[in-house]
């Protein structure tokens, strides 16, 4: 390609501007699902936002084993370590927090022995979501 094509095109987050409903996140990211809404100002600017993520429901007594696996909090495990180790990147922490009745991540590895879900791959089916 010669370097006179390379001028005329526009950088990956000018193009995502001219799709609709285009998602600004990478597939890794816990956003990249949710829905892209747009906000018109009196004057007519538009503004892009990500609407509110929503999860499948949980409750504090339902056992996912179909969907995690379990796992036993050991003294000073992180939600960060723990996607590092049963994920293969600690960026995926929110995975975890997901498949568990939390509302604070870290919530997850304040109790060492605190028996906590780790998603198996493919991890939960949509459906029903909860707020």
């Amino acid at each position: 390609m010669n370097e006179h094509a390379m001028a005329d095109t526009e950088p990956y987050e000018s193009a995502l501007d001219s799709v609709p409903g285009a998602h600004p996140y990478p597939r890794t990211s816990r956003y990249h699902d949710a829905e892209i809404g747009v906000h018109r100002c009196a004057d007519g600017t538009e503004v892009r936002y990500t609407k509110r993520r929503l999860l499948p429901p949980l409750s504090e007594d339902t056992e996912y084993t179909e969907y995690t696996e379990a796992h036993v909090v050991g003294t000073g495990e992180r939600p960060d370590l723990l996607a590092q180790r049963f994920l293969g990147d600690p960026g995926q922490w929110w995975r975890i927090a997901d498949a568990n009745p939390v509302l604070d991540p870290r919530e997850l590895t304040e109790e060492a022995g605190r028996v906590i879900g780790i998603p198996l791959a493919g991890g939960f089916p949509r459906g029903e979501r909860r707020v």
